[in-house]
């Protein structure tokens, strides 16, 4: 089996400097970032198993991060913070994270929750099952050809309409507020986001409900955001 790999992200380096230590031991090859924007990078540029990502981090923070990874992979997340309150824990979980660890923690606690995860994602197959192809109800994406179809015939999207297809039918039945679509959409930071964010949903009803006014597919969920229905 291939030498799986582990990003550790974390503003401080000594944590980081102890984190891989424990890791190379076990048998682990291990990337290290000090920030959201590094470990992002590391991502594009190399096949990562599994990251460990610090909460609070300046320039982008674990929680950012967290919803830039989940837009695009589904590789476990293992969340590292100073806070015991359960608002942060319920927080990270909410935004996609597996697992949740509360600094100061002990490495071999660590090892075993690094462990358990890798063993979910490999071995109970949701690595080797890294899906190209999304669909709900005769809605479908195809990431390698870049193109939506309804019950088969292809949808003209805009390059913007298509990278919200994407993002929630990729995470069909999840919520996504309209700030969280600008960002992951925009790569930005939302000002002003909600008349732009709206007009592009038109749009994509348009395209894909044969009644706009009354969606099958792309729904709102009034005072939090949209969502793609799940496959019936």
């Amino acid at each position: 089996m291939e030498k799986l790999t582990v990003l550790v992200t974390d503003d401080d380096k000594d944590i980081r400097d102890g984190i891989e230590i424990y890791l190379t031991n076990e048998g682990y090859n291990v990337l290290k970032a000090a920030d959201g924007v590094e470990a992002l990078k590391l991502l594009e540029e190399h096949e990562v198993h599994l990251i460990i990502l610090d909460i609070m981090m300046p320039n982008m923070d674990g929680i950012s991060a967290t919803f830039k990874i989940r837009a695009e992979r589904n590789i476990p997340i293992i969340m590292l913070s100073a806070k015991a309150e359960d608002t942060d824990k319920i927080h990270g979980l909410s935004v996609g994270a597996d697992d949740y660890i509360t600094k100061p923690f002990h490495p071999m606690e660590l090892l075993a929750r690094v462990k358990s995860q890798l063993r979910r994602y490999v071995q109970l197959g949701t690595y080797n099952a890294q899906s190209t192809k999304y669909e709900s109800n005769g809605l479908t994406l195809d990431v390698e050809a870049k193109e939506v179809r309804l019950d088969g015939e292809l949808v003209k999207l805009t390059p913007i309409e298509y990278k919200i297809t994407e993002l929630l039918l990729k995470n069909a039945g999840r919520v996504f507020s309209i700030r969280e679509i600008y960002e992951l959409v925009w790569n930005e930071e939302a000002y002003n986001a909600e008349n732009v964010v709206a007009v592009h949903i038109r749009k994509i009803r348009e395209k894909i409900e044969a009644d706009p006014k009354n969606p099958r597919f792309l729904k709102v969920v009034w005072g939090i955001g949209y969502k793609i229905e799940k496959q019936n």
